[in-house]
């Protein structure tokens, strides 16, 4: 029985790395990994999204495919055991998974179906092949002792082949999909409206403080793309369809041609917790919405804008609150670089004030204007309130929770955002002694976040400290502690510390 499970899971083994080796080579085949996570993604009760949000968090796609490939390694062994003197269950069983692997892969984003129907075969034939070898070698032998010893070591060694083979082919594969192709070296036309770079007042100078402008390849990443697509700026366009009066479409280089700005905007992630680092800042460049929208002409009935992806994600914010002042854009680059493919290359939506998960659409397709009622986004369904506004929060930094500091003069500092009405002021308190007044950065715009930093005494021991912010109505954050779902967490971060 354990000779035959082996079979079987190196069997498993051998037909996802084959599976990941063929789609990393071939752009048109998708990862079999990534389809099968895809279809459990869109598919999970919302307590376990929240689970791999919560416990993972920009690793919950990692985490994600490690799953499957468990799940079905484990398969693979009850497979194998069953298929010892059945193969036909192997055959039935990897058929199966086959069938379901290629449904899922074939409407992939950018996947075409024929290579991936053939793609599929060759990795059946794999795993197949690999348990039936697997299975034959492990067929009773003689009782003489050296004769089993001679077939123990056989069996060992070609399953440990397998092994490497399967291993080794999922690696490259891998890689090979992860190895995004640089974005094209693309000269941006100076913006018809740039941002100020920011001045002395903007920042402190305080270690472990994060950034006031969040570098590319430190900014979050949450989304439900398992693999980031590879579009290909000459043949990605941009649609703008519904309750409009002119449909228009527009190609990459229409889309650079027209006027450009610049704003500093910060945005956050919904699943978001308090004192949790999902949100972040940057320069973003792009298309004002309002004009895109305006060219097309919205009707009385668009009175929701849809933002869809290439890989077929959707968020639907009001329509009202494009043309409310606070500047949505049609990004195409990041703190002044083109946007990079892994944050929605060739161009995602931004909209200050609203989360992620009802605005911030990547590798954006199309723009569909449509009733409110009419129409729900992605994670709507799934439990997330229809309207998404960024509630005012702040975060400490430093000290980390946790830590040990010298007694004495200690220096806390942190962050804190309320797009699009900007942050008015931050107070921290020590254990339970009174709110102190924080000094804070000057805003970049009002729909950027700003740092904090404040002085206190501390003794030696153990000490608590929480932070709140006021936003620039006037209103304080609240103190009331709720979960990220529907519509964000609320709270003041609190942190402990030791100090000696």
């Amino acid at each position: 029985m354990q000779r035959s499970g082996t079979s079987g899971v190196v069997g498993a083994g051998l037909s996802i790395g084959v599976g990941e080796l063929l789609a990393g080579v071939f752009d048109v085949v998708a990862s079999p990994l990534a389809s099968v996570g895809d279809f459990v993604v869109r598919n999970s009760p919302a307590w376990l999204e929240d689970f791999a949000i919560g416990v993972f968090g920009t690793a919950d796609k990692g985490a994600l495919a490690i799953g499957t490939v468990v799940i079905a390694l484990v398969v693979g062994w009850f497979v194998g055991v069953a298929a010892r003197d059945r193969f036909w269950v192997a055959v039935a069983v990897f058929g199966g998974f086959g069938v379901l692997g290629a449904a899922a892969a074939a409407g992939a984003p950018l996947a075409e179906p024929l290579p991936v129907v053939a793609a599929t075969l060759v990795s059946l034939a794999a795993g197949l092949g690999g348990t039936w070898v697997l299975l034959r070698a492990s067929e009773p032998q003689p009782t003489d002792a050296v004769a089993e010893d001679r077939s123990r070591r056989r069996f060992l060694g070609m399953a440990a082949a397998g092994g490497v083979l399967a291993l080794g082919s999922g690696i490259v594969g891998r890689r090979l999909i992860a190895a995004l192709p640089s974005v094209p070296e693309i000269t941006l036309d100076p913006p018809t409206e740039a941002a100020d770079p920011p001045g002395p007042d903007a920042s402190f100078a305080v270690a472990g403080l994060a950034p006031i402008v969040v570098p590319n390849d430190d900014f979050y990443r949450i989304d439900t793309a398992l693999v980031v697509p590879r579009v290909d700026e000459a043949d990605w366009s941009l649609r703008i369809t519904g309750a409009i009066e002119r449909p228009l479409e527009l190609r990459y280089a229409d889309l650079l041609a027209r006027p450009l700005v610049e704003d500093y905007v910060t945005i956050a992630c919904v699943s978001n917790e308090v004192g949790g680092h999902l949100v972040g800042n940057a320069l973003w460049t792009g298309v004002r919405l309002v004009d895109l929208l305006e060219e097309a002409g919205v009707t009385a009935e668009g009175t929701q804008v849809v933002g869809r992806s290439i890989d077929g994600w959707t968020a639907g914010f009001p329509t009202e609150l494009a043309f409310d002042g606070r500047e949505p854009l049609v990004a195409v680059a990041m703190n002044g670089d083109v946007l990079p493919r892994r944050h929605g290359f060739p161009a995602r939506l931004i909209v200050p004030g609203l989360y992620g998960y009802v605005s911030a659409t990547k590798w954006l397709s199309e723009i569909n204007l449509t009733g409110w009622d009419d129409f729900d986004g992605y994670w709507i369904p799934r439990g997330w309130s229809k309207e998404g506004p960024i509630k005012t929060q702040s975060r400490i930094d430093v000290p980390r929770s946790g830590s040990t500091v010298n007694a004495g003069r200690l220096e806390i500092a942190g962050v804190a955002w309320a797009p699009t009405v900007g942050i008015d002021g931050v107070e921290v308190a020590l254990d339970d002694g009174p709110w102190l007044e924080a000094e804070i950065s000057s805003p970049l715009s009002a729909r950027a976040w700003v740092q904090w930093r404040r002085e206190a005494e501390v003794t030696a021991g153990d000490h608590a400290v929480r932070v709140r912010a006021t936003d620039g109505t006037g209103t304080t954050q609240t103190g009331t502690t709720a979960p990220p779902r529907p519509d964000g967490a609320t709270g003041h971060h609190t942190i402990r510390f030791s100090a000696v």
